[in-house]
């Protein structure tokens, strides 16, 4: 008996994988695996989450405008030009959505993120990728491999897995190079974690054909109710709100991601937390004969002398019951991700690798 046919590029796609998030033994586990944050949202946010639960039964705002002025405010952005998801993944695949189609090519770099090649077949598209500079995109190579069918090239700065990143002049200078018929997408699903760092912003507002993506789900620690966000020149967030779901966003949602972007004060304390554990944790692992590359998100990606040595050393973190991220994946053999914890999260990934280690395991 024969089946309905999926579009072209459907079941060329391999699907996102998580984080592991148990163990089969059941026990109790510190999850470094997902790039959460260890101390959670705002109490604000919070509150503004449990206030919801009377109104359950209503539908949540289709226009988002409490969200986006919020967002307007905190980051001096024109609020019309704020688009709401369920995560910036759904603002990745509304871009590829609207813009991408069969014939066309989305630019990708070689550790960049899965979604944009997911979302670009699931568009119809061809995902090209294109080698990096130890481990960090590479204007040149990038340009290099523009055609009359690239449509976007996806750049996320700080970059996931590797947590390198260009810097502004550099993202300018692709901006620069590209036609301006390609779209330049900028996720900073990270940027909250750089100091006095605005993620391409005022690029956009200064070209027609660049887009920023971002989240709440990092260091806003709202992973658990999908909230992102893109800033975008006008007639972009049109073409996006034509396809976007008029609900897509909870109502439990938009309330806690409101107040979560309003409480700089708990913004800032996490991401100070993060930058000292951080800069422990690498120098730490670093000492072991761990290195890692410079790191400007929550997590950093630990390098180790083969892929077995990795499997190895995974298994030791989750006997100790502490789960990271293999990143063979991302093409990436000899690495392991680790989320940067609490400090009593950093101190037991730091103790389990000494004892694997000393252990020659």
């Amino acid at each position: 008996m024969s089946s309905p046919l999926a579009q072209p590029g459907i079941l060329e796609i391999s699907p996102y994988v998580g984080g592991d998030s148990k163990l089969s033994s059941g026990n109790r586990v510190t999850k470094l695996s997902s790039n959460e944050n260890p101390y959670g949202p705002s109490p604000q946010a919070i509150e503004a989450y449990q206030a919801i639960a009377g109104d359950l039964a209503l539908y949540p705002s289709s226009d988002h405008a409490e969200l986006r002025q919020a967002i307007g405010e905190v980051y001096g952005l024109d609020p019309a030009r704020v688009i709401c998801g369920a995560g910036s993944d759904e603002i990745i695949a509304f871009l590829c959505q609207a813009y991408v189609g069969p014939g066309d090519e989305v630019i990708h770099t070689e550790h960049g993120f899965a979604m944009y090649r997911i979302s670009t077949r699931a568009a119809g598209g061809t995902p090209v990728e294109v080698r990096e500079n130890a481990r960090v995109a590479d204007v040149d190579a990038i340009l290099a491999a523009v055609t009359d069918r690239t449509r976007i090239v996806f750049i996320a700065n700080p970059n996931n897995p590797t947590g390198t990143m260009i810097p502004a002049s550099e993202v300018e200078r692709l901006a620069d190079g590209l036609p301006e018929t390609c779209l330049l997408a900028l996720d900073g699903a990270y940027a909250e974690y750089v100091p006095d760092f605005d993620a391409g912003a005022r690029l956009v507002e200064r070209r027609s054909n660049v887009v920023m993506t971002r989240t709440f789900s990092k260091i806003y620690g709202l992973g658990a109710l999908r909230v992102g966000w893109g800033y975008a020149p006008a007639e972009i967030i049109d073409v996006l709100n034509r396809i976007r779901g008029p609900f897509n966003v909870s109502a439990a949602g938009l309330a806690a991601a409101e107040a979560a972007v309003r409480d700089v004060e708990y913004t800032g304390k996490c991401r100070d937390l993060n930058t000292r554990w951080r800069t422990w944790l690498a120098d730490e692992l670093a000492d072991i004969g761990l290195p890692s590359d410079p790191a400007h998100g929550n997590f950093i990606t630990v390098w180790f002398e083969n892929p077995d040595a990795v499997e190895a050393a995974d298994a030791y973190l989750r006997q100790g019951g502490v789960i990271v991220r293999k990143v063979a994946g991302y093409n990436l053999p000899n690495c392991l991700r680790i989320t940067v914890g609490d400090e009593i999260g950093c101190r037991m990934v730091v103790k389990l690798l000494k004892d694997f280690k000393e252990a020659g395991t």
